[in-house]
């Protein structure tokens, strides 16, 4: 499958970016970002030299994905979410040398207009709920909303909200098992 660029897109010479990516309106993919197949990129995406995208990611509208962030397979960014990657930005200090590493772990969901603080891990399969601010990691299949954000409950692999009575569940929609082990939801295999 071909990788399908809009005429209004952006693409810099250089960008790595696997078949039957589809790549929309006003975007921009700098020289150096490595992008994985089947991934979506909608109006309005930036995505800088020093960023790693998995397959199959979804980008809504209005996303910059600065330097410094890594995306692994099946996240979904929500429309207008936002990355940082400088604790403390100033104007006139040039702090490109202390950009903190971002990833977002294999299928994890962040909602609209979420903020993710530079220098965090958003654990697989995790969802970030719309408008949350992420100041710290995320733990795996958790459920974060607020400001700052807080772990609320746990999320199955299909994005449905799973609760434990004791330590095991199975999800009512995909009978998923899993089991709380240490404070960490697991799947179990």
């Amino acid at each position: 499958m071909e990788i399908t660029i809009h005429s209004s897109a952006i693409v810099d010479e250089g960008a790595k970016i696997g078949k039957g990516t589809k790549i929309w309106h006003f975007a921009h993919i700098c020289s150096g970002a490595k992008i994985g197949e089947y991934c979506s990129f909608g109006q309005n995406v930036f995505i800088a030299n020093d960023v790693i995208i998995g397959s199959n990611v979804k980008v809504q509208n209005n996303v910059s994905i600065y330097d410094s962030v890594t995306l692994e397979d099946d996240v979904f960014c929500g429309p207008s979410m936002v990355f940082t990657n400088v604790i403390n930005p100033r104007s006139h200090v040039t702090r490109k040398n202390e950009y903190k590493r971002t990833i977002l772990r294999k299928g994890s969901t962040i909602g609209a207009n979420a903020t993710i603080v530079c220098g965090n891990e958003i654990g697989e399969y995790s969802m970030v709920g719309a408008g949350s601010v992420v100041t710290k990691n995320v733990k795996p299949y958790a459920l974060i909303v607020g400001v700052p954000a807080r772990q609320i409950g746990w999320v199955c692999q299909c994005g449905e909200k799973i609760s434990f009575k004791y330590d095991y569940t199975e999800c009512i929609h995909c009978k998923k098992k899993y089991i709380l082990k240490n404070e960490f939801c697991q799947l179990l295999s």
